[in-house]
This record gives structure tokens, C-alpha cells and sequence, in this order.
């Protein structure tokens, strides 16, 4: 991974989607401060950096579609399909819906099928790991051989240890807390 990337993709994060104040998280958690990467991964001089970067921090696995619940994981799956293709790579992008469609195709993975394909899942920022957790049954409900997890902030409160547990796939993550200098 090339520093300058990482770097730069560090500082978009810190100037740009840390926010300091009392809030309580998805997860239902207290915390204070709060990690808005929409502000990132919706960015159109970060998103780039950031396709980049988690490709870069995955490299090493064998995937070829990426995706995870909606909406924190599409914009990140979306970067690192783009980043992909500027690499002469292909790779697919899935949508894991909160809830089965009711109507249509009644899918809860939209997209190009997953069924006996190799998928990283992935998302924006981890507490509890809970939403990852959500991502991979699904995925496994639809055929997919899951390689491992990968979020772009890991906010050391336990996502990392309860992922690998009940996922029992590897767990990444670019970027944790003492990057952002959050504690």
C-alpha cells in the first residue's frame, strides 16, 4: 500500500467525518465522538483514495464480489469495484438488503449472484460488529464462500473479537482509533 494514498485517505477522515460531542451509536453504545465516513466514502476526491486503500489492505485474499448490508457497505464496495477496474481487475459489487424484498425477485442480495463465489465483506465502521454479522449470514444464505470481513474504521469495542468468533473468517481493517486520534 503506498503511504501517500493511506495518508491522504487518513487526513480526509480527520478533517472531514470525525465529529467530537456526545452520541449514542447504532450499536446503541455512548460514545463521544462520532465517525461519519458517508462523509468519505460519498466523497468525490476521497472515494477514490479510499477503493484504493481497501483494496490495498485485502490484497492478499482471494475474492472476486464485494458488498455488505446497506447502506454503510455500498458506497465502500462500490470504491473498491472502481479502484478494481483502474487496476485491470474485475470485481463485482452486492447490496445485502436489511430485510427479503417483498415484491419482484424477493432477494435479499441484490446484484450480479454470489451463489459459489468467493465475497469479502465489508463496511464502513465497526462498534459491535453487528451489521458485518448481518452481511455475512446473508451472504451464506446465498451460496457464497465468505473469505473475511473488512472495514475501513475499526472502533476497538469488541467488533474485531466477535466477528472472528462467530464468522470464523479474518477480520481487517484499515484504519482503528489511535489513527484518528479518538480514544
Amino acid at each position: 500500500m503506498t503511504d501517500d494514498v493511506r495518508g491522504a485517505l487518513l487526513r480526509h477522515i480527520k478533517d472531514k467525518a470525525v465529529v467530537h460531542g456526545k452520541v449514542t451509536l447504532s450499536s446503541g453504545l455512548e460514545a463521544d465522538y462520532y465517525i461519519d465516513l458517508r462523509r468519505i466514502t460519498l466523497d468525490g476526491a476521497a472515494a477514490p483514495l479510499l477503493g484504493q486503500v481497501m483494496l490495498d489492505l485485502t490484497e492478499d485474499l482471494d475474492f472476486d464480489a464485494v458488498g455488505g448490508l446497506t447502506l454503510g457497505a455500498d458506497p465502500v464496495a462500490t470504491s473498491m469495484l472502481h479502484a478494481a477496474a483502474a487496476r485491470g481487475r474485475t470485481l463485482d459489487a452486492f447490496v445485502v438488503r436489511k430485510a427479503t424484498k417483498a415484491h419482484g425477485m424477493q432477494q435479499r442480495v441484490e446484484g450480479p449472484a454470489i451463489k459459489g463465489r468467493r465475497v469479502l465483506v465489508v463496511e464502513d465502521t465497526s462498534t459491535t460488529g453487528g451489521s458485518a454479522l448481518t452481511a455475512v449470514e446473508a451472504v451464506r444464505e446465498a451460496g457464497a464462500e465468505l473469505v473475511a470481513v473488512a472495514t475501513i474504521v475499526d472502533r476497538d469495542t469488541g467488533a474485531a473479537e466477535k466477528v472472528t468468533e462467530a464468522a470464523g473468517v479474518p477480520y481487517l481493517f484499515a484504519y482503528g482509533k489511535d489513527d484518528l486520534g479518538v480514544a
